[in-house]
């Protein structure tokens, strides 16, 4: 069922002063931020309306990176009409065939989609990072780690050593910064419900990309680790092993991909407890909670990676069992 959204009060002007005077506009989706989508239909043509309402959204980058991922062959929205004033864009509908819902209704196709995914990224990657992106390397990698410190820590009641945290992530996440893979452009929340299956396209277009506003230059390991640790959806462990085989054949990229792989994986999944927590905490979204116990088996099988010793050891040492899966078992 369709959530339940109010249109904003100034859509019915934008959209006539766009060519869609009297269109039908049913309630799509809401997300994590403050933004909302809406299927605008009219006759035989179909839009989306996306609500980034100012100031709390800024849609100037979503068109940006959307520009630039469709100057690369790559399927992202189409900017029909924009009123950046008022926080409103009419975007190309990619559909209703969403790479979560199809993987679900039949997994024999995991190995095709998950390879077409990874496709994807090799095709981004071997494209210089779009200018202008914001850097994300080990400086960002450790404030983001700190919304686990900051938020989770304190919603179980796990006391904790801060600075031994900080430390032992330093030391893992430094080799990766010093890789030599990279940068390129990130996409940060590349994952199964943010892709559509677009119907008369093939190969990597197949795939219509969402929610890359917030893309950085950065290193190739992240998206693959988004969209294979996936917080909403299993994937299966051959699965991911196939495709990390897959990526390294087709890039050339050996051993430090791999351990960038594990260490990037871990960084990402340990930030999530902590983001989860501050939506149910701070946003009063509460359904967050049901993912958590999916994140702890996914940081839990990352830093059982010998490379990443320094930060299990602190979490063996500051994160007790009660600390971990214990607290959402109800809500999951």
């Amino acid at each position: 069922m369709a959530p339940k959204m109010s249109l904003p009060p100034h859509a019915p002007d934008f959209l006539a002063a766009s060519g869609w005077e009297g269109a039908e506009i049913l309630p799509l989706a809401g997300d994590a931020s403050f933004r909302r989508y809406f299927r605008v239909i009219h006759g035989d043509r179909r839009a989306v309306l996306m609500d980034a309402p100012p100031p709390q959204e800024n849609p100037q980058p979503f068109i940006a990176v959307a520009e630039w991922l469709i100057g690369r062959g790559l399927s992202a929205p189409e900017i029909l009409a924009r009123d950046l004033d008022k926080g409103l864009l009419l975007l190309g509908d990619f559909g209703d065939a969403r790479l979560r819902e199809t993987l679900d209704a039949d997994t024999r196709r995991e190995l095709e989609l998950y390879g077409l995914a990874t496709d994807l990224l090799v095709h981004l990657h071997g494209h210089p990072p779009m200018p202008g992106l914001k850097p994300h390397g080990v400086d960002q990698w450790l404030d983001e780690l700190m919304l686990f410190t900051d938020w989770y820590c304190p919603a179980v009641g796990a006391d904790v050593d801060v600075g031994a945290y900080r430390d032992a992530w330093t030391q893992v996440l430094a080799s990766v910064a010093s890789d030599g893979l990279g940068p390129v452009t990130v996409l940060r929340d590349y994952h199964a419900e943010n892709i559509m299956l677009v119907e008369g396209r093939s190969g990597i277009a197949h795939f219509g990309l969402l929610d890359f506003q917030d893309a950085v230059a950065g290193h190739p390991a992240y998206d693959l680790a988004s969209v294979l640790e996936d917080a909403r959806r299993d994937v299966a462990p051959e699965v991911e092993r196939a495709m990390i085989d897959r990526y390294a054949a087709a890039t050339g990229h050996g051993e430090p991909f791999e351990r960038a792989y594990w260490a990037l994986a871990a960084q990402r999944n340990t930030r999530i407890l902590g983001v989860f927590t501050r939506l149910w905490k701070r946003d009063d979204k509460p359904g967050y909670r049901r993912f958590q116990p999916r994140m702890w088996g996914l940081v839990e099988r990352d830093l059982a990676h010998a490379h990443l010793k320094p930060v299990r050891d602190w979490f063996d040492t500051n994160i007790h069992p009660e600390h971990r899966r214990e607290p959402w078992s109800e809500a999951a």
